[in-house]
């Protein structure tokens, strides 16, 4: 190897070690960066005055109107208040708090209606890779998992009420110029049994297993959405009835 061809492997093999270095501090920068993250969004949740999730929303209420209720669905990380605004956008980058945030909130879409039977509450939450928010959604694939986590609890400031899962399915959202596809995210208010029904049937055609629970007229029903990655603009999509 002759001198100028040593100088310039010694150039490059320095000229990669520096890349190899800085990668690790980036690298080693962003995983921090996540972690505090991580921690910042759990403990706001975690230190929420109230000892049960009906004393949860009425002290959050005290500080952000937009607060709703609470959803849980026991033994997961799934325990979060609901928040819900005229403007569907707003809580996917804001927490309860109003502070931006890359994990958002659970929210209602602004047009449901929790005190009305005949509503579809429709909620969304990210699927977030640290599994916080909805991500636990995605563990409905498995049927076992579903055999353990049959109820969801939804709470207002003057009761809690158990939802039991109905159907879970894959679906997407859908071009406005696609024909003759099952818009679920569209089915807010039911004016009638023919409507309840058209929605309960199209669940039950593309649901992953069989829950051997289904619902009729007049049962309010929950609809929680979150993203799902399988396909383009996927969603996982959990359905659940009110227990009287």
């Amino acid at each position: 190897m002759d001198k100028n061809t040593k100088r310039q492997f010694n150039i490059k093999f320095k000229i990669l070690v520096i890349v190899f270095i800085l990668t690790i501090i980036i690298l080693s920068g962003y995983l921090i960066y996540e972690k505090v993250n991580w921690k910042v969004n759990k403990d706001i949740y975690e230190n929420i005055n109230g000892t049960t999730n009906i004393d949860k929303v009425i002290a959050l209420q005290q500080e952000n109107t937009d607060v709703k209720g609470w959803i849980q669905i026991d033994d997961t990380i799934i325990n979060y208040p609901i928040l819900q605004t005229t403007n569907n956008e707003y809580y996917l980058n804001h927490n309860y708090k109003r502070k931006n945030s890359k994990y958002g909130s659970i929210f209602l879409k602004d047009k449901c209606d929790l005190l009305n039977n005949n509503s579809n509450l429709i909620i969304y939450g990210h699927n977030m890779k640290d599994e916080q928010m909805f991500n636990t959604l995605l563990k409905y694939e498995n049927k076992n998992f579903y055999d353990n986590h049959k109820t969801i609890k939804i709470a207002t400031n003057n009761e809690e009420s158990e939802y039991s899962i109905i159907a879970v399915f894959k679906s997407r959202v859908f071009y406005q110029d696609e024909k003759n596809v099952f818009r679920y995210y569209n089915y807010i208010n039911f004016d009638d049994e023919q409507t309840y029904d058209e929605y309960i049937i199209n669940c039950k055609k593309i649901q992953l297993y069989d829950t051997g629970i289904s619902a009729k007229y007049g049962e309010q029903l929950i609809t929680l959405i979150t993203c799902e990655y399988s396909q383009d603009n996927g969603r996982m999509v959990v359905v659940a009835k009110k227990e009287s």
